[in-house]
């Protein structure tokens, strides 16, 4: 089998040539269009949520908005901690 594959490619040169200016055109075009950044961002990423609900004690939104908020987002992947609170006040 490789045999034969090298015969073909020694057979057909100006094919093999072309394909591989076409894949260096396209690693050229690739490296061009990729957008690198000098100093990325190496931060983590976090996402406050308040909410309030006027009239309600802590322990109701615990109960009603805060736990549910927190399991629906331990779904999400490669995430590290999350972090859930209610006050009185906010």
């Amino acid at each position: 089998m490789v045999q034969k594959l090298i015969e073909l490619a020694l057979r057909n040169r100006i094919i093999v040539l072309l394909l591989a200016g076409c894949l260096f055109a396209w690693g050229v075009y690739s490296i061009k269009k990729n957008p690198i950044d000098a100093i990325p961002d190496l931060s983590e990423n976090q996402v406050i949520v308040f909410t309030e609900w006027m009239g309600r004690s802590p322990q109701v939104i615990e109960d009603q908005v805060t736990y549910p908020l927190v399991s629906n987002l331990q779904g999400i992947p490669r995430i590290k901690n999350i972090r859930g609170s209610s006050m009185f006040g906010m």
